[in-house]
């Protein structure tokens, strides 16, 4: 049977403590037993069921874990209090002191920031490079190789990962594939692709109201028992736990994922496909002109489609800045990082998102100063959208 991941969302079913449609979200941050010996073998994993400290596990934090592996087709999951909770927890459990990470040169600010400032720090180095080009990948993995790590689609400059061809190098050389697959929920999916690890800002599309901050690691039960070990566990040690809270808010959300990623697909492929003919440098996975739009065809999940984040480039910050602007003024969308919110959401990545990278490194991986990242939102009439878009890019000469 072909994976369908919304499908696997919705054949899961929890029933609340007194038979509430949602489940009861477990409010509290200790548990109680009736036994010493019980709460021992909790602590040492060994009471299936049992609960002992909400940093360890909480019922609401494994209901969502359960549908987020569901998704991902992973045999597990474990949630966090953010995405780079869930980035920097993974990398730091199966990298030690002497380790060697190769890394997509084009990733979310923060990643880099962690690989490339933090991470020395114990010894670990990383290698940026064109995630694109698996010659370049063989080439760049040592004897210490411990990692690879790329983006499905890449933040800001939306570049396509060959999943399978790099899942068959990690298998070659006996690493580890490490995916983050924020950008593209539903529309690809990762594990079904040979990524040993699936990461997720859930603050973004899983979520998609803007209201919360979240993570997620999607693996085997093996790995994420490591990550929860009490002794040597980067999620259990670093503390990166999600708040049941929120967990229950993500949840209930996560049941119309398959709806907005659909409207957001079919709304930026069309505003795709206009701003191209306008002339404008547009870049998105769905177009003809991707240098992988074939890649990403042979790689989806069809029905929910290229996913809703598209670039274009204006030439300068100055116009960028100008025409975000006037864009937020006349409510076609916010001038706001993150994505996978209603509404549009713009910004100029190189000055927001990805200043962590060195304005000479951004250059080298083609990140202008005159690019805008837009998150597309799920307006319901895209083509007033896109006239009222075209005539702020009149008023401010970008047309």
């Amino acid at each position: 049977m072909k994976f369908n991941p919304a499908e696997n969302i919705q054949d899961l079913q929890y029933f609340g403590e007194f038979g509430g449609v949602n489940p009861s979200i477990s409010d509290s941050s200790t548990y109680t037993f009736l036994s010493a010996k019980t709460m021992f073998d909790t602590f040492e994993g060994n009471a299936d069921g049992c609960y002992l400290y909400s940093r360890h596990s909480t019922p609401s934090n494994l209901y969502l874990g359960e549908a987020l592996a569901a998704m991902e087709g992973s045999e597990t999951a474990n949630v966090t209090a953010s995405g780079m909770g869930a980035i920097t927890s993974v990398l730091l459990q199966l990298c030690s002191s002497g380790d060697h990470i190769i890394s997509s040169r084009t990733i979310y600010g923060g990643t880099y920031a962690f690989l490339k400032n933090f991470t020395p720090k114990f010894g670990i180095a990383t290698s940026f490079i064109d995630i694109t080009n698996l010659d370049v990948v063989e080439a760049s993995i040592t004897e210490n190789t411990k990692v690879l790590y790329c983006e499905a689609v890449s933040n800001p400059l939306l570049e396509v990962a060959d999943i399978k061809g790099l899942s068959a190098l990690a298998k070659k050389y006996n690493l580890k594939l490490v995916v983050d697959n924020s950008f593209s929920p539903l529309s690809i999916s990762p594990a079904k692709l040979g990524a040993d690890v699936v990461c997720h800002s859930l603050t973004k599309f899983i979520n998609g109201s803007s209201d919360t901050v979240g993570g997620v690691v999607c693996g085997t039960k093996e790995f994420i028992n490591a990550l929860r070990n009490v002794n040597d566990g980067a999620s259990m040690l670093l503390g990166v736990t999600m708040d049941s809270l929120r967990a229950a808010s993500i949840l209930k959300n996560m049941r119309t994922l398959h709806i907005r990623i659909k409207q957001h697909s079919k709304n930026a492929i069309f505003l795709a496909d206009k701003f191209e003919a306008d002339g404008l440098k547009t870049v998105y996975p769905g177009l003809k002109s991707h240098p992988s739009n074939s890649l990403y065809k042979q790689m989806m999940n069809v029905e929910y489609g290229f996913g809703g984040m598209l670039t274009i480039d204006v030439g300068s910050l100055q116009k960028a800045n100008e025409l975000m602007e006037l864009m937020q003024q006349r409510n076609l969308g916010y001038l706001a990082v993150s994505l996978g919110f209603y509404k549009t959401l713009f910004s100029a990545p190189g000055s927001s998102t990805s200043s962590e990278i060195p304005e000479k490194e951004q250059k080298e991986m083609g990140l202008s100063d005159g690019l805008i990242r837009f998150s597309i939102g799920l307006d319901n009439n895209i083509e007033r959208t896109y006239k009222m878009m075209k005539k702020c890019m009149e008023d401010v000469n970008v047309l």
